[in-house]
């Protein structure tokens, strides 16, 4: 999937306070260690919810977790136009990650520049925008977008001092 293609949201699908109990409750279970119980939980929740967006990017990050990310993008695909706020964000953040372990850049690239546009105030996706861009080898550029994280989100008087010199570098890296 291409950015071109990139799920937009639709008319998204409420999340039952129900639902998000047993998806909260099943997380928490979770064991990063053996995925499988987790995986074949979420499984029999899509079929008793089938093509809810909710349960689907649960199912694909389960299987993300578990190391089979090609399998988890499809579910992620499949999510994202019912999704909408912090699920929304989490699962695009997900999505991209997902793109960048499976060595797809470009598609990774155009997800994260898509999800930060979508939701600029958020710290993590420019961060995992930046492990994107330092694995398709644009190291002055991911450099670039983490030194712009720490001018914008540290809260300390010397990087206030050199802000403008921390900002300064970051626009000649990105420029390189």
């Amino acid at each position: 999937m291409t950015s071109q293609y990139l799920p937009r949201p639709t008319t998204p699908v409420d999340l039952t306070p129900e639902l998000a109990a047993t998806i909260d409750e099943a997380f928490a279970r979770r064991d990063r260690a053996n995925m499988g119980p987790t995986i074949a939980f979420f499984e029999k929740l899509l079929t008793e919810h089938p093509d809810n967006p909710y349960v689907l990017y649960e199912v694909g990050g389960s299987y993300d977790t578990a190391g089979d990310e090609q399998k988890a993008v499809a579910y992620y695909e499949r999510a994202l136009p019912g999704l909408s706020g912090e699920t929304r964000r989490k699962c695009l953040l997900q999505y991209g990650s997902t793109l960048r372990n499976l060595d797809r850049f470009d598609e990774s690239l155009a997800v994260f520049k898509s999800a930060c546009a979508e939701f600029p105030e958020s710290d993590s996706l420019r961060v995992f925008k930046a492990l994107t861009l330092h694995a398709a080898g644009m190291k002055d550029k991911s450099l670039a977008t983490l030194l712009l994280v720490i001018a914008d989100k540290v809260d300390s008087a010397e990087i206030k001092r050199y802000e403008a010199a921390i900002r300064g570098n970051a626009d000649y890296l990105a420029g390189l």
